[in-house]
């Protein structure tokens, strides 16, 4: 599959196309603020009408998972999951790639300022150098000037 993504303030995947808002940043914060995942994929014609699984596993710079705090005071990664299946409509040629847009919004996280952070992409388990978001939270001091 051959994907495409990147960040915005927030998206939204509507009628097979993604709506931006404030898209394409790499830094953030340091203050917690939502933010979005907006993704388009494009599943190759022999896996359309199956199922597939995705995952977004938020980690740090060390490529370690970023964990939160719930409310029971256990410690969990930051991991978005879902599936998804397209069909081929009626008519298109064989062959063609059928597009999938997909549109995370995330409510703001507490993440470390002046830390370097990666969102991975895995579908089906597979995952490539390419489908990552690597952003940056800007340290204390720079958010006051």
């Amino acid at each position: 599959m051959k994907v495409t993504m990147l960040l915005a303030d927030s998206a939204q995947a509507v009628d097979g196309k993604l709506y931006i808002l404030g898209g394409g940043w790499s830094i953030t914060g340091p203050d917690p603020t939502p933010s979005a995942i907006a993704a388009y994929i494009q599943v190759p014609w022999d896996r359309t009408n199956v199922e597939h699984s995705f995952r977004f596993d938020l980690v740090d710079s060390d490529g370690n998972a970023v964990e939160l705090e719930t409310d029971a005071g256990a410690e969990e990664p930051i991991i978005v999951e879902g599936s998804f299946e397209v069909g081929r409509p009626p008519g298109i040629k064989p062959g063609t790639s059928i597009d999938m847009p997909l549109a995370i919004n995330v409510g703001p996280l507490p993440l470390l300022p002046g830390g370097r952070y990666e969102w991975r992409l895995s579908i089906n388990g597979e995952s490539h150098e390419h489908w990552r978001l690597p952003f940056s939270t800007r340290g204390a001091l720079q958010a006051q000037t």
